[in-house]
């Protein structure tokens, strides 16, 4: 009996593992596709203010990070210029076996008899050379001014570099706005439909109790049609001004933006055009780096021509030679090699007009960008200006089509007229919604712009 109850309840607990294994790997087969479509449909969330999105841009752009790189290559070449200034020092080990030809030295037959030897050519016998080699210029005034224009390469990629990562920051300063101009615009058109809808039942129950008609049914339905679609082309602007930001912050594009700041109005002081061109002579980067290519040319044009003047240099070795390494003798030679150059068939000549060309070409770029400033700073005081008026005329603009849609209401639900009158103050109020959220668009871009015009653009973030 113990026996058999003990089997049984082997048996039992047996069952009861199998059964655990297999609700177990229901459950996790079960839950992986689940989870998989969680990802999908809640993708991670990011939460990005304007100063956020500026700083992961300054980190992740494209354009930067090639411009770091340039600022690299330029200090690279800088040092490759330096190095033909300093000592450059070799060495080299050489171990041969050979015959010499005396005949071929001067040296006829009848002297290689008198000398003992029966033929013009050697036995064979091995030399061995080790040997330390230095070159030092001493005087090279082409060298010299190479070496300055690489060192000035590397301050025009430091300020390209610095000038770039400004233009990133206002690039996707107006594109965080516009997001947000998107988003606005979301949400006018779902305020829209919810008025629809709103107006919608307004008109049904006018109809029911017999002062309206079906007309003004229908037309409130297409009215409602209407701001469905035009909610629909919202939401892909919505959408597609998102990935333009997420590309220009350089972020994976599989996360959802949640943008935290919003598109509002913040009063600004009045600014001189004098005062605010000022500033922008003094913060403008564009202007040094302009400055510091037409001295690049300058130094260059000098490099080359400078080539005309001699140059001077030291050469030496010292080194071991023998026929044997064991019997090697230490030997040496220093000397000095003074060049002049005295004819090369006209390149230089043709550099250095080549060179002088780029140095006008500067110049002539130099007063291009002066005028781009102040161009750039003028209309930014012009938009600023203008769209601060667009606001305030927005504001009274959504006011009063507000007041016109309450009192076409009034009237459609008095019967005193019908709903043309309501939806063209519906008409009146999205139209209205548009204006505010472009005007707000354009003040808020017309300080970044500004901003960007003189210079100033961390300030503003």
């Amino acid at each position: 009996m113990r026996l058999s109850h003990c089997i049984r309840r082997i048996r039992l607990a047996t069952r009861l593992v199998i059964v655990l294994v297999f609700v177990t790997i229901t459950c996790v087969t079960a839950t992986k596709p689940v989870a998989a479509e969680d990802f999908e449909s809640n993708p991670p969330e990011l939460k990005l203010s304007l100063r956020g999105a500026i700083q992961a841009a300054i980190d992740n752009n494209v354009n930067v990070r090639l411009l770091k790189e340039r600022i690299a290559a330029a200090q690279a070449h800088a040092n490759t210029s330096l190095g033909a200034l300093l000592p450059n020092v070799g060495g080299y080990l050489n171990g041969r076996n050979q015959t010499v030809n005396l005949a071929a030295f001067g040296l006829p037959a009848d002297r290689l008899a008198a000398l003992g030897l029966t033929r013009s050519v050697t036995e064979p016998f091995e030399v061995y050379d080790a040997r330390a080699t230095v070159v030092q210029n001493i005087f090279s005034l082409s060298l010299i001014q190479r070496w300055r224009a690489a060192k000035s390469g590397v301050d025009v990629a430091d300020l390209e570099a610095e000038v770039t990562k400004r233009d990133v920051m206002a690039t996707v300063g107006l594109m965080y706005i516009e997001a947000l101009r998107a988003d606005e615009a979301v949400k006018a058109r779902e305020a829209d439909n919810e008025l629809s809808r709103q107006l919608l039942k307004l008109a049904k129950d006018r109809k029911a109790a017999g002062v309206a008609t079906g007309l003004d049914v229908t037309r409130q339905e297409v009215q409602l049609e209407n701001n469905t679609q035009r909610l629909l082309v919202s939401q892909n602007e919505q959408e597609s001004a998102r990935l333009n930001l997420i590309r220009a912050l350089g972020i994976a594009f599989d996360v959802r933006l949640v943008l935290t700041d919003e598109l509002k109005f913040v009063p600004v002081e009045a600014q001189a055009p004098e005062q605010a061109l000022m500033t922008a002579r003094e913060q403008r980067l564009e202007l040094r780096a302009q400055e510091n290519r037409q001295r690049l040319a300058s130094l260059s044009l000098s490099s080359v021509t400078s080539e005309r003047i001699p140059s001077l240099s030291l050469n030496g070795d010292y080194g071991w030679i023998g026929l044997k390494p064991e019997d090697a003798l230490a030997t040496r030679s220093i000397g000095l090699t003074l060049s002049v150059p005295i004819f090369d068939g006209g390149q230089r000549e043709g550099r250095i007009s080549e060179t002088r060309s780029r140095v006008r070409q500067e110049s002539i770029r130099m007063k291009d960008v002066s005028d781009q400033v102040t161009l750039e700073v003028r209309n930014a005081l012009l938009t600023l200006e203008s769209s601060t008026q667009q606001v305030t005329v927005a504001a009274k603009g959504m006011e009063l089509a507000l007041k016109e849609l309450t009192f076409a209401k009034d009237r459609f639900a008095a019967g005193l007229a019908t709903n043309i009158e309501v939806t063209n103050a519906q008409t009146s109020v999205a139209r209205a919604r548009d204006n505010q959220i472009e005007a707000l668009f354009r003040f808020n871009a017309s300080r970044i712009n500004l901003a960007r015009a003189k210079g100033e653009i961390e300030k503003l973030f």
